[in-house]
């Protein structure tokens, strides 16, 4: 294994030399081999041959002619070989050596071992330091092209000392007649050959001894990201000894112990596997093309075990938990699921729980990660979504059409409507999907993976990029709209942590529904305020934006994810007016507003979880009021050298990636944050009540109107500045507010 140290101080004239000489090697053998064949071969071929000779020597005369032809295409593939192994290494060493140089120039230092750091701490920077400045990206790109180097030639190493080892061969009589032309055609060679001997384990079935699932996987893992060994090994398999496979080795009636003693390793095998198909769906060759075409195909049909069965899509769909497959093949595989489960059920006239269930007496165990049996085939098709951003966007903007009906996917998927699915249930009546159909939503309105380690915000450069970020978000506003209470949240559960991310990946367009209190938004330049551009912020409506993060706000974790988007984009906010003290003013107590909501809804649920307990209520509001600390204390300097986001740890497998209100931070003066909040919520017997809630917020809504008109025309007449109106709201929205403690019918979900 060559680490950063051994390749970029890597000496290839010894390796360039062994090229020099096999160059030669290969000419001195055709030579004789070409002697061979016209001299010996020619002559014995003349030679009248009589007795025992004819027997022996003749056979052996060819057989030795044939060793000088084998020999020369031997020492050309090793000389092939070790060209283009040295032409790798050059490169990878190449690219090393230019991360190195460019360091500096960038404010970065370049450590022995590889490792990316400051060249000058900012700790120990001097005051009138004028260095480079390197952000977060600069970062990141360094220690991206060193990994990207390594793996090259680590690759190139690997294949080039396996294909020397099939070149010599075992038999030390006989050259081995191997013929490669290059180190790429010996790794083509070297995928074909693990993907049919994977194959050939796979055909064992779950009579397959456990030291033999650890080598299949050993196969998946060592081959992980080849495309061409992934699309071996399925086209090797094929599309019914997949589905036969694993429906096979979830047979409960077979009696194999591998499911019961190794079930580890099954979950193991399961992840490897569906990585491998999903990087088979991404070749486009004519056989692979026929691959998905039949296994979409497949989904309907019985696949039948010795006791018990399954449908095609209910065995494909726990194969795609894992990997990012191809987007056609999801759009048309999705397509085919919904139609299939719409027609089983008579379009709802039997939940989707009968209809895949089947009545059957021993169900099989298709999931093996023990959070559902996966009988269900949208739970897999949810997470294979959640994993490819662009077909989930475009899933829930689909229909299906069954009998000339056609259902929209929002709405039967996320619906609240008599369209919407009935989810299948737990043996304790909990529906199982609602995180998968999260993981889906996530990916589509933030345009990674759910699970994405180190996300990254889309870029929008373009004009299909920013298409696309419009459409992310306007899907964000549906999400917002539909989870708009804590019962709708609670219907699905396993859901409510996904809906936290979507809150923090658009907490921009969250603020900026929620800067627009008795429509006074435009007068108060509300756009100014965002830094709004028309296709980058999308007003949810404040109503809709205030009951979503309210209903998620009351859980910790929820909370927890959303308060620290919220102190990054109000300090970005802030940031983003520089030394324009009344509007980064402004930004920062809208941000405390925002803060104010979320520490309310939090206290509404730390006081109905510990009603009984002072003293643990006490201990969770001090935590809760701990995002003050970091307002207090805020600067710039908090977030200089990010560009457009900055990711945030989460509770979750995954950060979240949050938008910043600004494109730069350098140059921006430091900003003070106030610690006040307004306590402007109170509590109310309607708050779970949706119908009076939309009822209350109605009139609410006009009163707040009606409210602000005569404020807003005398505004507008004498032209007063966006601050200035600012101001009048601020004022405005307290004796409003004020005003409605005489009431018993205050909303405590809007403003």
């Amino acid at each position: 294994m060559l680490d950063f140290e051994k390749l970029i101080n890597a000496r290839l004239g010894s390796l360039k030399d062994a090229v020099d000489d096999w160059t030669e090697t290969v000419r001195k053998l055709e030579k004789l081999e070409e002697q061979a064949a016209k001299g010996l071969l020619r002559r014995a071929g003349k030679a009248d041959w009589a007795g025992e000779n004819a027997g022996i020597t003749l056979p052996f005369v060819k057989k030795t002619a044939k060793e000088f032809g084998d020999a020369a295409k031997e020492a050309q593939s090793i000389r092939n070989v070790l060209r283009d192994a040295l032409g790798e290494f050059k490169a990878a060493k190449k690219a090393l050596q230019d991360v190195v140089d460019a360091a500096h120039g960038k404010g970065l230092h370049i450590s022995t071992d590889g490792t990316v750091g400051y060249l000058v701490h900012p700790e120990r920077r001097s005051k009138d330091f004028s260095g480079p400045e390197p952000s977060e990206g600069d970062f990141e790109k360094a220690r991206s092209d060193i990994k990207a180097a390594l793996d090259r030639a680590n690759g190139a190493d690997e294949i080039a000392a396996r294909a020397l080892r099939a070149l010599v061969g075992k038999d030390q009589h006989n050259f081995s007649g191997t013929d490669y032309d290059s180190l790429k055609q010996a790794g083509r060679a070297q995928d074909a050959q693990d993907a049919r001997a994977a194959a050939r384990l796979v055909a064992k079935g779950d009579d397959a001894s456990p030291e033999e699932i650890a080598r299949l996987n050993k196969y998946f893992k060592d081959n992980r990201g080849d495309q061409y060994f992934a699309e071996r090994f399925a086209l090797e398999v094929g599309v019914k000894g997949n589905l036969e496979y694993w429906a096979d080795l979830g047979d409960p009636s077979e009696g194999s112990r591998l499911g019961v003693d190794h079930a580890k390793d099954l979950k193991e095998l399961q992840k490897n596997w569906s990585l491998t198909l999903a990087a088979a769906t991404h070749s486009d060759s004519a056989e692979m093309t026929r691959w998905k075409s039949e296994m979409v195909k497949a989904g309907d049909d019985v696949i039948q075990t010795r006791g018990t069965s399954a449908y095609g899509f209910q065995v494909m769909s726990n194969l795609m938990r894992d990997g990012t497959y191809e987007t056609k093949f999801l759009r048309d595989f999705g397509d085919a699921v919904v139609v299939a489960e719409r027609r089983m059920t008579g379009d709802g006239r039997i939940s989707p729980g009968q209809a895949w269930g089947s009545g059957l007496a021993m169900a099989p165990k298709l999931n093996w990660d023990g959070k559902d049996p996966g009988s269900d085939p949208m739970a897999g098709f949810m997470e294979a979504l959640g994993h490819n951003p662009k077909a989930s966007l475009e899933f829930f903007d689909r229909s299906t059409k069954l009998d000339g009906e056609k259902l929209s996917n929002w709405d039967y998927f996320v619906g609240q409507g008599k369209d919407a699915r009935d989810w299948p249930v737990d043996g304790d009546g909990k529906p199982w999907g609602s995180d998968n159909l999260g993981h889906a939503l996530e990916s589509a309105t933030l345009g990674y993976a759910y699970d994405d380690e180190s996300p990254s915000i889309p870029a929008l450069k373009t004009e299909e990029q920013i298409e696309a970020r419009e459409e992310r978000t306007a899907l964000a506003e549906k999400i917002v709209n539909a989870y708009s209470s804590a019962d709708a949240i609670d219907k699905q559960p396993g859901i409510r942590e996904s809906l936290a991310n979507i809150a923090a990946g658009h907490i921009d367009s969250l603020n900026y529904s929620m800067a627009n209190w008795g429509d006074s938004g435009g007068l108060a330049d509300r756009d100014g305020l965002f830094n709004h551009d028309q296709r980058h912020l999308r007003d949810f409506g404040e109503s809709g934006s205030v009951n979503f993060l309210r209903a998620l706000a009351s859980d910790k974790e929820s909370y927890d994810t959303i308060s620290v988007a919220q102190q990054a984009y109000g300090s970005s906010l802030m940031a983003a007016h520089g030394d324009h003290r009344n509007d980064a003013l402004d930004a920062g107590l809208h941000s405390i507003t925002m803060h104010g909501l979320l520490d309310q809804a939090r206290s509404e649920s730390i006081g109905e979880e510990f009603a009984n307990e002072a003293k643990e209520r006490n201990k969770e509001l001090e935590k809760q009021g701990e995002w003050r600390k970091f307002a207090a204390g805020a600067t710039v300097g908090l977030i200089v050298g990010v560009a457009s986001q900055v990711i945030i740890p989460t509770t979750a497998a995954a950060a979240i990636a949050v938008p910043l209100a600004f494109e730069t931070a350098g140059g921006a003066a430091e900003t003070y944050m106030a610690t006040q909040t307004i306590d402007w919520l109170d509590e109310n017997e309607y708050k779970n009540d949706q119908e009076a809630l939309e009822g209350i917020q109605k009139a609410r809504q006009d009163g707040q109107r009606n409210a602000m008109t005569p404020l807003l025309n005398y505004a507008a007449e004498h032209k007063l500045s966006p601050n200035e109106v600012r101001d009048i709201v601020s004022r405005a929205r307290g004796t409003y507010n004020d005003g409605g403690q005489y009431t018993d019918t205050d909303d405590v979900r809007g403003w």
